[in-house]
């Protein structure tokens, strides 16, 4: 059964039951132990949401990608109270994108790394999903100066031009799922408290799409925002008025463009909110393992059900196998992959071992290089070779280990000629695996383990930003992850790295692979801003479980973030980028608090100058116990004016990292003045289960940090073996439908080829499939003959891959898919690119095909792939995405009145105490004793 709503109340109901009853037995034994430590756990509503994310998920891998795909990405209508405007990022926005990535990579890396240039710019949409968000009560009044011919999703765009501080909100899900729906109820909390709006992109997702796709289209959206297209109703948004916000993969978008803006010179957005980013596709720091029991993170990763799009290999066909014990000596050094691009002779030994191996009985690909069993050595043996990532090598500073490569030698002439043929034959040999017996064989990996992109691509900085020579002179972050989540580890260490670029650098292999990395390391030494929290209990995106106490705080501290960074200058953040320092405290109005409740705000006219009612607002209770609950009450509004003064406390205790140039004494001076309290790079604290800040422990007691460079962006034993274990496990369930997948593939494959054919016969031209005439000639061919239109904006299509090396997933090389099948149809028949000089007519044996075909149709274009197009149902009393959104509404509400009955309980109880005190003491008491005034307070 593919996911569906009802398919996902089967599964997790039975969860639902489970978790209820193992609840209340671990409350009970806490009782009964007298055990009065309260943790994330002892909230029955945050313990049955954990686990019904979790279930979800792990449902999810019970079934193929695009079914998972297609249901996160639905078409999911937004609440009545809320200004949610469909927006169209159109091509030219896109091609702007794709020439700032261009320029970023340089035609080597281009050709080397990512496969070419083209393959990645095509899609099958003539734009880029994505939509405005805000509040409905916070757009202006109808204006009488509209163009009455604008239509009424222009016309809200307009209304909330106002709203000059823009969220651009990237949404996570591994890079492979999710939506701007799955996301939008989280977006519409973040535009209610900052007072303003936020923009939502649907970039294209893998396995279709893979990196460098979604990197582009969060590119094109800022530029979108930022250098509006013609036809665009919105001004133009000012970077300094924009901050990037994402969760787990869509944080991680946002590191890797902020760090391209960067490179290239561009503006950069006044700032960046970071939610469990992951920045480590390698999964080389230890907590990817250490804390899978108290994540949501699949326990194998995320393995899937095969279908014709994934995984590549579903079968062992032909001796396939996901990973053997090395046949060779390095390179690669175990740990690493093969390099995409060769240096020195290896690139002409290479064509010389395999071509001979061909002759034999060997195969033709580096896979199938081997050496005599005997001499292949273990991984200590391999690891005294001498290579630059071994450990003990990344001590060298940036270069001073740059001796000149071989092929630097050549001289022009036939050795050059011999070299390019030999580069074009180049297959780097399959990764080795780091094991943990330095004794061991290592293993080679035949499959790719990362849906996003190639294995040799992992360890590349616009993948796995950890990997970034220098995060130094970026806007300011704000980075927050849950202690409990699997990628903890790594965020710690990408703030670290952030805030400290000399003292946390890549390892040396990084400088000499990439071109910009070692410019980047001796250039961008400014330290980054950076506000790290880490939350006790917390899961991966702590957000998603909004009606939590730390989940409350983690809202209103991201909205004072931007409101912050949005409405100062560019000098004053360069002094204080931290709302927590900013003097005098930055106001807070009652428009903003929503008081913890969902639904329609109940707006008031903020003043200026004024600051949000200290009446209580009931919350939840944090725990089964009476001591926790007469703590509880506090909204998200006195959750952070509290936390604001322990942060000031911090950096009068020498807590927060300080300028050199900044003395203490500034502090001093600055405490009981109306100044900011400047000079602060960084503020590291942790946040317990009551939404409470503590200063963080020392750097050197914490485990990610004593990482050596060397260590990270390895690929390492322990994570492999689980991924492993899974796909076994998953090879002897699904079986039967791997084998059925060959079987579609080549029906696909057939399908592809004959679409193409007719395409011929009925008059396509292109150049890579026959001569064609001049383009004057041909312009008038497409006006006589087309149904569909060429777009001069679309610059390239599936024929269009010559010389182009796309990743195997990609949707854009293949023809063994149906969404394969439907891309080609609509860029020969529909939209087709540049490159082609008609759009023919279908045929008439193809249009009735279509007819019957359930997933196409005889005249309009067929649906594009689920990673990149909505779903719109034609059918969807309640969708499951709706239905969550409902469950967390109804937990908001059940917290509320479980506090507000266990306040008026403890209250009572008070009350009853003193006057029994009261009562029982008169006679020994003097007049002035002072518990009665006491218990008056308190009550």
């Amino acid at each position: 059964m593919p996911v569906t709503t009802t398919s996902a109340a089967i599964h997790i109901t039975p969860v639902v039951i489970k978790t209820f009853i193992k609840h209340a037995k671990r409350k009970g034994i806490k009782l009964k132990d007298g055990d009065s430590s309260v943790n994330g756990w002892d909230d029955i509503l945050y313990d049955e949401a954990f686990h019904i994310v979790k279930a979800f998920i792990e449902l999810g891998t019970r079934n193929t990608i695009e079914s998972l795909q297609a249901f996160t990405n639905t078409h999911v209508p937004a609440p009545f109270w809320c200004a949610v405007v469909p927006a169209k990022i159109p091509l030219s926005s896109c091609n702007k994108a794709a020439d700032a990535l261009i320029e970023w990579f340089g035609p080597e890396e281009l050709k080397h790394v990512v496969g070419g240039e083209r393959w990645w710019q095509i899609r099958g949409m003539e734009w880029l999903d994505a939509e405005w968000i805000t509040e409905k009560a916070y757009l202006k009044d109808d204006l009488p100066e509209l163009d009455k011919q604008l239509t009424e999703d222009e016309k809200t765009t307009l209304r909330m031009e106002h709203l000059d501080r823009v969220m651009l909100y990237v949404h996570g899900g591994a890079y492979f799922w999710g939506s701007i729906n799955t996301h939008r109820y989280q977006v519409i909390r973040y535009a209610r408290k900052m007072h303003g709006r936020a923009f939502a992109v649907n970039y294209r997702k893998a396995p279709q799409y893979p990196w460098p796709c979604p990197v582009q289209d969060v590119l094109a959206a800022y530029f979108y925002l930022t250098s509006p297209p013609p036809g665009a109703v919105h001004q133009p948004v000012h970077p300094s008025k924009l901050v990037f916000a994402g969760d787990s993969a869509g944080a991680a978008l946002c590191l890797t463009v902020l760090t391209v803006l960067r490179d290239i010179g561009l503006p950069q957005p006044a700032g960046a909110v970071l939610i469990s980013p992951w920045v480590d596709l390698t999964h080389s720091f230890p907590s990817v393992m250490n804390n899978t029991a108290t994540d949501i993170i699949p326990p194998h990763g995320f393995i899937h059900k095969p279908s014709p799009l994934w995984p590549v290999n579903p079968t062992a066909e032909e001796g396939y196998t996901r990973a053997i014990p090395t046949r060779t000596n390095p390179p690669p050094q175990p740990g690493h992959a093969d390099k995409l691009k060769p240096d020195g002779d290896r690139a002409t030994d290479q064509t010389g071992e395999r071509t001979e191996n061909s002759a034999g009985k060997g195969g033709e690909h580096a896979a199938d290089l081997q050496e005599s069993p005997e001499n292949v050595a273990s991984q200590k043996e391999m690891q005294k070779e001498d290579s630059i990532d071994n450990p003990g090598s990344d001590a060298a500073p940036v270069g001073e280990s740059d001796a000149p490569e071989k092929d630097n030698d050549r001289v022009n002439g036939k050795d050059d000629l011999d070299y390019a043929a030999a580069e074009e034959f180049w297959e780097p040999k399959p990764p080795k695996v780091l094991m943990e017996d330095p004794n061991a064989t290592p293993l080679e990996l035949r499959a790719q383990i990362q849906i996003y992109a190639t294995t040799e691509q992992l360890s590349h900085p616009l993948v796995s930003p950890v990997l970034q020579s220098s995060l130094g002179n970026l806007c300011p972050l704000y980075i927050l992850t849950g202690d409990g989540e699997c990628l903890r580890d790594e965020i710690i260490y990408v703030a670290h790295k952030a805030a400290h670029p000399k003292d946390y650098p890549s390892r040396q292999g990084v400088y000499r692979e990439g071109r910009r990395q070692k410019e980047n390391a001796e250039k961008f030494q400014t330290p980054t801003k950076v506000h790290l929290q880490i939350f006790d209990d917390m899961c991966h995106v702590l957000t998603v479980f909004t009606f939590t106490e730390p989940a409350k705080y983690a809202y209103r501290s991201i909205a004072q973030f931007i409101k912050h960074v949005t409405d100062n200058t560019e000098e004053h953040l360069s002094s204080n980028p931290f709302p927590e320092l900013h003097r005098p405290p930055s106001e807070i109005s009652d428009s903003e608090s929503g008081h913890g409740n969902v639904g329609p705000p109940k707006l008031s006219t903020p003043s200026k100058g004024s600051s949000r009612s200290r009446s209580k607002s009931p919350q939840r209770p944090r725990g089964p116990f009476a001591k926790t609950e007469t703590e509880s009450g506090q909204s998200d509004v006195e959750m952070y004016r509290s936390n604001e003064a322990i942060a000031k406390k911090e950096v009068r205790r020498g807590k927060a990292e300080r300028l050199h140039s900044q003395g203490s004494s500034s502090v001093t001076a600055h405490e009981d003045s109306d100044k900011d309290i400047s000079g602060v790079y960084m503020i590291r604290e942790r946040v317990d289960v009551l939404g409470h800040v503590r200063p963080m422990e020392p750097a050197e007691e914490i485990d990610a940090l004593r990482l050596k460079p060397y260590e990270i962006g390895l690929i390492k034993e322990a994570p492999v073996m689980r991924w492993l274990a899974g796909q076994e496990a998953w090879d002897k369930k699904y079986k039967r439908a791997a084998d059925h997948v060959i079987r579609k593939r080549r029906q696909y494959e057939a399908k592809a080829d004959r679409l193409l054919e007719h395409a011929k016969e009925q008059g396509l031209i292109h150049e890579e499939l026959r001569p064609h005439r001049s383009r004057a000639s041909s312009a008038a061919s497409v006006s006589s003959r087309s149904v569909g239109e060429v777009e001069s904006d679309r610059r390239w299509g599936p024929l269009d891959l010559k010389d182009e090396n796309p990743p195997p997933s990609a949707i854009a090389g293949r023809k063994d898919t149906s969404e394969a099948v439907a891309l080609l149809r609509k860029t020969i028949y529909h939209n087709a690119p540049a490159t082609h000089r008609t759009v023919p007519k279908l045929k008439t044996s193809d249009a009735v095909r279509a007819a019957f075909d359930p997933h196409d149709h005889p005249f309009k274009p067929p649906q594009q792939s689920v990673s990149e197009q909505q779903v719109h149902a034609q059918l969807m009393p309640m969708h499951g995405l709706r239905i969550w959104q409902s469950i967390v509404e109804l937990f908001m509400r059940k917290s509320t009145k479980k506090v507000e009955h266990g306040t008026k309980r403890a209250s009572s109880a008070l009350r009853s105490t003193g006057d029994k005190l009261t009562s029982g003491a008169s006679s020994s008491r003097s007049d002035s004793d002072p518990l009665p005034s006491v218990l008056s307070q308190v009550s």
